[in-house]
């Protein structure tokens, strides 16, 4: 059974806190976590059970990769945003009515932010009190890798390693050696052996994974997948070791949100929500948050859509690629008018990173300069490598009016363009205090009622952001119908 970490109690015995689940970790990134969870879970699928994957980290793309392979919506755990108790209630309240959880780990297994792990896969794992699948690139090793293992076993007591994937065995010998090595001394047992395949992967991008919306033969590849790992790997023994996992624990904490703490007077707005392949960078949580409170969420997709939907009162656009599809979105130019016009007469608008880029004038690549919204005085220049990465923390100050004063705000970038041509007496509303943001010290431009920054935030960690946007959208919902009624009163 695992230990119990930090201050935790279990809940009352009339709370079912029982979730078969696994971590999958790796002693380091580039080992196949990503294409064997998918595998699992779709080959999981494909036996009708109900499986809730979880990816550790802010990552959107495996998210949404995770979210085709097992036919449910993947969220995200994130130490450095969510408190313990959000990590173990979004396990339990995702997870109830599943027969399986799958936790996919991100870089090496204690990799984290500092010399104590934080924000780590392990940590996680510990936090959750769920046991961990090690995947090993059995390249050029044999009985090495279970000295590799038994290192990760007792690197931290708190960690339960239950049991190891070999990653690209190049032949039966080589997996035999291994596997007796593994099973003799760290009494575990291997759970499947994957042979070497190129086929094995997902096309790379800067940015890492590309979004699964852009390959045409998702299902066929994620079958593939599948095939492999239903051929390799005991899927049996792997659903007995999720259901060995102890149960969840219960942190007397109270959560950072709390959706009724706001009210919106009996107002519903209307915010849109620009969702295509240009923009798919949204944690389920941020939307859900939205609609707790009181928001009707009305989707948009700027690629396809010959204008924005009527009497909005609010927009938010997420982060992607628009790089990617920069031609496609200067062709939307009746989008592109319609975004500025309602943003020079005041509509809340909330934009991160992708959305930062779209609302400025140009998006140039090394190919070409596109236009593109014209809201926001500057141009994004793309580059070769990436000009912020990792997590973040801003403090807002008293130019913007989307947070209260001094606010902290964690969050996480992952861009590889910058910003350019600037004007001098630009308004940024938020400081940087950890991260790079707009220019190495500033982020979240501020125009009117638009907010624009190269930070993600999560909803869990920065509760106040939605009840924020909420109420700037019924605050324009509000003076909108005022200023309607003027004039036909006037007429």
């Amino acid at each position: 059974m695992l230990p119990l970490s930090g201050n935790m109690s279990i809940m009352p015995e009339s709370s079912n806190l029982n979730v078969p689940r696994l971590v999958i970790g790796a002693p380091q990134g580039r080992s196949g976590k990503t294409t064997f969870t998918l595998g699992l879970l779709r080959a999981f699928a494909r036996q009708g059970l109900e499986v809730q994957p979880f990816k550790k980290g802010p990552d959107y793309i495996d998210t949404s990769w995770h979210s085709v392979a097992a036919g449910n919506t993947s969220r995200n755990l994130d130490a450095y945003f969510m408190n313990r108790q959000e990590l173990c209630q979004s396990v339990l309240n995702h997870s109830k009515d599943k027969k399986l959880t799958i936790i996919e780990g991100a870089m090496g297994l204690y990799d984290g932010s500092d010399l104590k792990g934080s924000s780590s896969t392990a940590e996680i794992a510990k936090i959750t009190r769920s046991p961990v699948l090690l995947v090993v690139d059995a390249t050029r090793m044999t009985r090495s890798i279970a000295a590799m293992v038994m290192g990760y076993q007792h690197f931290d007591p708190e960690v339960q390693i239950v049991g190891v994937v070999l990653n690209k065995v190049a032949q039966n010998r080589h997996e035999k050696v291994a596997r007796e090595a593994i099973e003799e001394f760290c009494k575990i047992p291997v759970v499947g052996a994957i042979p070497k395949d190129v086929n094995l992967t997902i096309p790379d991008r800067h940015l890492g994974l590309v979004t699964s919306g852009e390959i045409n033969e998702t299902d066929k590849l994620l079958d593939y997948f599948a095939d492999v790992i239903a051929d390799h790997v005991d899927l049996k023994l792997i659903l007995e070791l999720a259901q060995s996992a102890p149960e969840l624990p219960y942190i007397s904490e109270k959560s950072s949100f709390n959706c009724n703490v706001f009210k919106t007077k009996g107002i519903a707005p209307k915010i849109g929500v620009i969702r295509d392949a240009a923009f798919s960078f949204y944690y389920p949580e941020n939307l859900e948050a939205l609609q707790h409170l009181g928001a009707n969420l009305v989707p948009i997709k700027a690629l396809a859509d010959d204008k924005l939907p009527d009497d909005l009162d609010g927009l938010y656009i997420g982060g992607g690629f628009p790089e990617i599809f920069a031609a496609e979105l200067e062709k939307s130019r009746t989008i592109r008018e319609e975004i500025r016009s309602y943003g020079e007469k005041g509509l809340p608008i909330y934009a991160e990173c992708g959305g930062l880029m779209f609302l400025g004038r140009t998006i140039r690549t090394a190919a070409q300069t596109y236009e593109m919204v014209g809201l926001l005085p500057f141009d994004t220049q793309m580059e070769a490598k990436p000009q912020g990465h990792g997590y973040t923390l801003m403090q807002a100050n008293e130019v913007q009016s989307w947070f209260a004063k001094n606010t902290e705000i964690k969050g996480h970038e992952f861009h590889n363009s910058r910003i350019i041509n600037l004007p001098s007496d630009i308004k940024f509303g938020l400081l940087v205090k950890r991260g790079h943001g707009i220019d190495g010290q500033h982020d979240g431009i501020c125009y009117k009622n638009v907010f624009a920054s190269y930070n993600h935030l999560h909803a869990l960690g920065c509760p106040v952001w939605a009840e924020r946007m909420v109420h700037l959208a019924a605050q324009y919902n509000q003076t909108k119908w005022a200023s309607i009624e003027k004039v036909a009163g006037q007429n």
